[in-house]
């Protein structure tokens, strides 16, 4: 009959909702003893908290991770802006993060540990300014509305290109230096379920280790 138990995934983001569709379906196909339960959003900061705290299994989550929790890069991703397709630089393909200094911005709460949100106003401090935070979005497909109605730009990972919305645009973010996002599977180290053992052997399939970070 093969391994049977139950897994939980906490998720959250553009990044993940990208990987995992990729990973439950495999599960599904080639574990049909395996229950997956889908806890979203769970941000980075609160996945790792539940996972160092046995009460999730398995994670997408940013680096670095907190002692006891192991984690396995696979997938990096580039930040990009979205913008209200009437802005006044929705015409240009690059845009130089400095160009965003005097705009409104909408993201992802700081309470609950947004690694998207921590990269964006890194970056702008890297670039001389702190960005105006104007209104927090509890997922990716919110925070792209209020983009849409004008509320603001946002910052967001290239995954987020595939999240359609009318009156948003995507522009990359020009100039050197700027961050990317590795995005990783975390799990509690010493964790030896062998349902969850079975899980990350189908994500190493799957989801494989970008070759930047490759052993």
């Amino acid at each position: 009959m093969g391994v049977v138990g139950r897994v939980s995934i906490g998720f959250a983001g553009a990044s993940s909702y990208g990987c995992l569709p990729v990973l439950t379906r495999a599960v599904t196909t080639q574990l049909p003893g395996i229950e997956l339960v889908l806890e979203g959003p769970t941000y980075a900061g609160e996945a790792l908290g539940r996972i160092a705290g046995d009460v999730l299994d398995v994670g997408f989550v940013s680096l670095p991770v907190r002692r006891g929790v192991s984690a396995r890069v696979v997938r990096v991703e580039p930040l990009m802006v979205a913008l209200p397709d009437g802005h006044r630089l929705a015409g240009c393909a690059e845009i130089p993060l400095s160009q965003l200094a005097s705009e409104a911005f909408v993201t992802f709460p700081a309470s609950r540990g947004s690694a998207v949100r921590e990269a964006m106003v890194q970056a702008c401090r890297d670039t001389g300014f702190t960005p105006r935070i104007v209104q927090e979005a509890p997922d990716a497909y919110t925070l792209l509305a209020l983009v849409g109605a004008g509320v603001g730009v946002g910052i967001v990972v290239a995954s987020a290109d595939s999240i359609r919305l009318e009156h948003v645009c995507f522009r990359r973010l020009a100039g050197s230096g700027l961050p990317t996002l590795p995005i990783a599977l975390a799990w509690r180290t010493g964790n030896e379920s062998a349902a969850l053992q079975a899980v990350l052997r189908v994500a190493e399939q799957v989801l494989p280790t970008p070759t930047a970070y490759a052993d």
